[in-house]
């Protein structure tokens, strides 16, 4: 039997990551929760769908989780969904340069202490295992830091793994991007050893481990979904929040309720006016092209030297990111198309004619993590008594990522319930 308490609802505005992770959370609790989505669909940028141009289900992303992950790790353990991920068994990433056409593996040992630097082929080729103590600037890095300032001396241990690792992790160009977040990163998988440092995704697609079965589990714990339900204001009286607005709904709230605001940053300072967010963003591309590549041992490559990042084996579907693309967001997507497929015969040997692709462009993906945009991040209390912040935008300390995001949804389920930290 699922525990009821007598505490009043939870109203959690958002159905993304941070939002699913709050809800689940209080619903565990035996918390009453409603969930307010605009969309049709939860999930938000984290989430699968049906392309009729592929004919094929495909992700409208792709996110690469670390073992060390642990909200992450946590919200699928609670959500039932620990065993739709898919993953090597040992801490490996594979790299191709696109410019000299050589493929290396680095390879972690499981343990903390890390001796896999004193072997030159789990290394970086060209690095020397003293290289590796530079990533110890890292973890005192502080947010006026910038990542290339900070590490751009260490090539070819910077061009090689640092920079791409920093472009992922922070969808920001490294000139300009903080080390701070890329610190935390670091200190919280590969810092504690491989065994926290093994490359986790799903084995079918975003949906099927993220979004589905958290609504299936809020389902079955008596929470209320309500999809198609757009908020567009908040009344507030006497410091708190006495009603959530929208074209089709005058939500009362109970003396005894609370809210948890879990929409984009640009939503939330729409709602709340005077609420300072970071305001600038960066885009991100996501290719997919109906071909096969073989998986190796990883399951996906870094690719350097080119303008594909990061490429995903999906089921004979070649799904390609690049990051920090705000210089290209703008260009036209056939010709987007024909430079990555370029990249992939060269990394892959393909043949020289262009599957059928999709290609989508999201202009804001992710706040830029500069330091000027790190210091708009908001606390998850607000000046209102009963409204809480959760969204990857929020002071997480990391940078805008699915654990960022699951994070700041449990750090605001934990303050709805009376508790100060992280659990």
């Amino acid at each position: 039997m699922i525990p009821q308490h007598s505490e009043g609802r939870v109203h959690v505005i958002g159905a993304g990551m941070a939002g699913l992770a709050a809800a689940t959370s209080l619903a565990e609790r035996g918390r009453r929760v409603v969930l307010y989505e605009a969309a049709k669909f939860a999930g938000g940028r984290c989430r699968s769908y049906q392309d009729t141009e592929l004919g094929c289900r495909i992700d409208n992303g792709n996110h690469l989780l670390m073992s060390g992950n642990r909200a992450a790790m946590g919200y699928l353990a609670r959500i039932g969904a620990t065993d739709t991920l898919a993953g090597p068994d040992r801490p490996v990433y594979v790299f191709i340069d696109l410019v000299s056409g050589k493929s290396w593996v680095l390879r972690l040992n499981h343990g903390r202490l890390p001796w896999w630097v004193l072997i030159k082929s789990w290394r970086v080729p060209g690095t020397s295992a003293r290289d590796y103590l530079s990533l110890r600037r890292l973890e005192k890095a502080r947010i006026e830091d910038r990542v290339e300032a900070l590490m751009g001396d260490l090539d070819p241990l910077y061009e090689r793994l640092i920079e791409p690792l920093a472009i992922a992790a922070l969808n920001t160009k490294p000139d300009v991007a903080s080390a701070a977040p890329l610190g935390t990163v670091i200190r919280e998988t590969i810092g504690r050893g491989g065994a926290a440092a093994m490359p986790r995704y799903p084995k079918l697609g975003l949906s099927e481990s993220f979004v589905d079965p958290a609504l299936d589990y809020l389902r079955a714990h008596n929470a209320e979904p309500r999809f198609g339900a757009r908020v567009a204001s908040l009344r507030i009286e006497a410091g708190r929040v006495s009603n959530i607005c929208g074209p089709n709904l005058d939500e009362t709230i109970g003396p005894a309720d609370q809210i948890i605001l879990a929409t984009p940053p640009w939503i939330a300072a729409d709602l709340l006016p005077g609420l300072v967010v970071p305001d600038r963003f960066e885009a991100i591309l996501n290719l997919h092209f109906r071909a096969g590549i073989p998986p190796g041992p990883a399951g996906f490559y870094g690719l350097i030297g080119g303008a594909a990042e990061w490429v995903f084996e999906k089921n004979e579907i070649i799904s390609v990111t690049v990051s920090a693309a705000n210089d290209r967001i703008d260009v036209d997507p056939a010709a987007l198309a024909l430079e990555i497929w370029s990249d992939l015969r060269r990394a892959f040997g393909l043949p020289r004619h262009m599957p059928a692709y999709r290609v989508l462009k999201e202009k804001r993906a992710t706040f830029a993590a500069t330091p000027e945009q790190l210091v708009r991040r908001p606390r998850t209390r607000t000046n209102l008594a009963n409204l809480f912040l959760a969204g990857d935008y929020t002071a997480t300390g990391l940078p805008a990522t699915i654990e960022g995001a699951i994070r700041s949804g449990e750090t605001a389920a934990n303050l709805c319930s009376g508790l100060t930290k992280l659990g």
